[in-house]
């Protein structure tokens, strides 16, 4: 699906603001046929949970609503017209005026619809947008409800963060001709200095097509005519992490010498490959340093903040990091276009977390029942992760500061049936995308002895947390085991790896001259001991740290108003450790550190000895 963007023959109105909202009960019916009778209203984008003082509208389970009217610009006479939602949270349903004309499950991928035939140009409307907010055994990500004894219902959720739910992203109504542009899917290589750009497009009509490629001063540097082909770019610019390269690709359908309709795509050409235990960019070994983030703020909860937005890409850029995960869902498509356009490295994330009913037993990982069976997560969950799969990587696959799919983070892979619920759906991967090495988060209770699913992956992401779930504070053991375990992993499947989590909760302000958790030194202390384990594993590739920013998640003595593992506190003030952080990873430039550095800094506390000590501990 392509994003709507305004061109010669396309226009596009934004329809964010504030708009009439209610939750649903029993005076309020589904669907209105006339203006929703409330005194509330609510910003789109944002969450609505944060937004009111009512704690009851704060944890519904179950159907908001959202309305406003529309007016149609009377230019659009004869044209296609549609309404195109970034996302409703985690179901939506669409009316205009009395008709249904759209329904989605999936609470961060885009739909639209074709409104043409209930609409006239220079005419108003009745939007009405319902978002329902309920997780299941069969919704990516999962959930349950139950309901209590004074009748109130209630979701529980297998994730550590809040479920924030509503329109957290824009709404557009826009407008295409009758015979139109599709989609467009961009493949690029480099042979020498050429660029070579494999494109393909699909249109409404068979027609003749033309593809221009324009470089960043708009000057032609390729066409070609044809909905499937090849252009060549001489001396080619790359798209390189932290120097990035932005050509645009202008497809047009054609009807003789009439441009009939336009669309511009910006792509990068570069190359992404894993070769033994490499992570090749443009050829070169790439060395990951970053986070794993959230969108979350406080009042907006995951709505889009194009003020956030920018800050946190100054954030990063401050403080070294040159990728991110889209943990634990994929993010606003502004945010890969804002790393596309400044060179920051994606690894790109389902909404697939919580597939692990292990996490019900605690340090154990024993839970009540099997992840994987007919009564728990089953065929229907994974038709649901499956459909994901294909939304995300329809949205995502032009982007070149996309270069990795994480198809989960800690699913219940050392389970029974885990092979059988992923295999199928990383095959589908690797046929909605051959180009992208794939990867997934493995959680604690996943080891390289009993984990049933990372041989059918390009990049082991590791998740690991000795010295703050586990050794809580012994920091002398936790490198052991953490040594231990990983080169486990790299002896077992010979694959690149990298820690896609590991992190300590922090409270600012909270100081110690001893190793003492939630303190600011611990927090230092923490990650400077995993750093002296990552730089002794030759085929590591990357650390990214849990977590960018303090965020909020659901109720728990053991959270303190969310998760404190942030290296930015949630209004984005940096604890010490970002000062750690940014003195490691200045400078290296997609290079990975030596072990050898991290001594003459004076941060090593061990030696090679250690290492060899690692082989007999239990």
């Amino acid at each position: 699906m392509l994003k709507p963007r305004p061109t010669l023959t396309r226009e596009l109105v934004n329809l964010d603001g504030l708009w009439r909202f209610a939750i649903e009960d029993a005076n309020v019916p589904r669907p209105w046929t006339g203006t929703l009778q409330t005194r509330l209203e609510a910003p789109v984008p944002s969450s609505y949970n944060d937004l009111f003082t009512d704690q009851q509208i704060r944890e519904h389970v179950g159907w908001v609503w959202y309305q406003r009217t529309v007016r149609v610009p009377r230019g659009w006479a004869g044209e296609r017209v549609l309404l195109r939602l970034d996302a409703a949270t985690h179901e939506g349903e669409v009316y205009v005026d009395d008709v249904l004309v759209a329904r989605h499950v999936g609470g961060y991928t885009p739909f639209e619809a074709d409104i043409t035939d209930h609409v006239a140009a220079g005419a108003e409307f009745r939007l009405t947008v319902g978002v329902n907010n309920e997780l299941t055994s069969a919704t990516i990500p999962p959930g349950s409800i139950s309901v209590t004894q004074d009748g109130r219902r209630q979701q529980t959720y297998l994730h550590d963060f809040y479920n924030y739910a509503g329109l957290a992203r824009s709404v557009w109504l826009y407008s295409k001709p009758q015979r139109h542009i599709n989609d467009i899917t961009i493949v690029t290589g480099v042979i020498g200095q050429t660029g070579v750009v494999d494109y393909s497009v699909t249109a409404s009509h068979e027609t003749k097509v033309r593809v221009r490629a324009l470089d960043a001063t708009g000057h032609e540097v390729a066409t070609a005519e044809g909905g499937n082909g090849t252009l060549s770019i001489e001396a080619v610019r790359l798209w390189q992490p932290g120097a990035a390269y932005l050509y645009d690709l202008v497809v047009e359908l054609l009807d003789g010498d009439e441009v009939i309709d336009s669309y511009t795509e910006p792509f990068g050409v570069r190359t992404v490959e894993v070769r033994g235990t490499e992570f090749l960019i443009n050829g070169k070994p790439f060395y990951f340093t970053g986070f794993g983030k959230h969108e979350d703020t406080a009042v907006r909860g995951k709505g889009h903040d194009n003020a956030y937005l920018v800050h946190d890409f100054q954030l990063l850029e401050w403080v070294g990091a040159n990728s991110f995960r889209t943990s634990h869902y994929p993010y606003a498509e502004e945010v890969l276009e804002f790393a596309d356009r400044h060179g920051i490295v994606v690894v790109d994330e389902t909404a697939a977390v919580g597939l692990n009913l292990g996490v019900q037993g605690g340090l154990t990982g024993i839970g009540p029942k099997p992840t994987f069976s007919p009564e728990t997560f089953n065929h229907d969950t994974q038709a649901a992760h499956a459909q994901h799969l294909r939304e995300v990587i329809a949205r995502d696959k032009n982007h070149p500061s996309v270069v990795m799919w994480s198809i989960a983070n800690e699913p219940a892979s050392n389970e029974e049936g885990a092979r059988e619920f992923f295999e199928p759906l990383v095959h589908l991967a690797r046929e909605l995308d051959p180009t992208r090495p794939l990867t997934y988060a493995a959680v604690m209770f996943a080891t390289f002895q009993n984990d049933k699913i990372a041989d059918l992956f390009d990049v082991l992401s590791i998740n690991r947390y000795y010295g703050w779930y586990v050794f809580t504070g012994d920091l002398t053991t936790a490198e052991r085991y953490l040594e231990r375990d990983l080169r486990g992993w790299v002896q077992a499947f010979g694959k690149p790896i990298m820690m896609s989590e590991y992190g300590a909760d922090t409270m600012p302000g909270q100081h110690s001259v001893w190793d003492m958790p939630w303190s600011e030194e611990y927090q230092q202390s923490y990650l400077t001991m995993n750093h002296r384990v990552f730089d002794r594993i030759e085929a590591f590739i990357g650390e990214h740290v849990w977590n960018f920013a303090d965020f909020q998640t659901s109720n728990g003595i053991h959270r303190v108003d969310g998760n404190r593992k942030g290296i930015f506190t949630r209004d984005r003030k940096p604890k010490a450790a970002a000062h750690t952080l940014r003195a490691r990873w200045t400078g290296l430039d997609g290079t990975k550190p030596s072990a050898n550095e991290t001594a003459a800094s004076g941060n090593a506390k061990t030696t090679t000895s250690s290492v060899h000590a690692l082989e007999g501990a239990k």
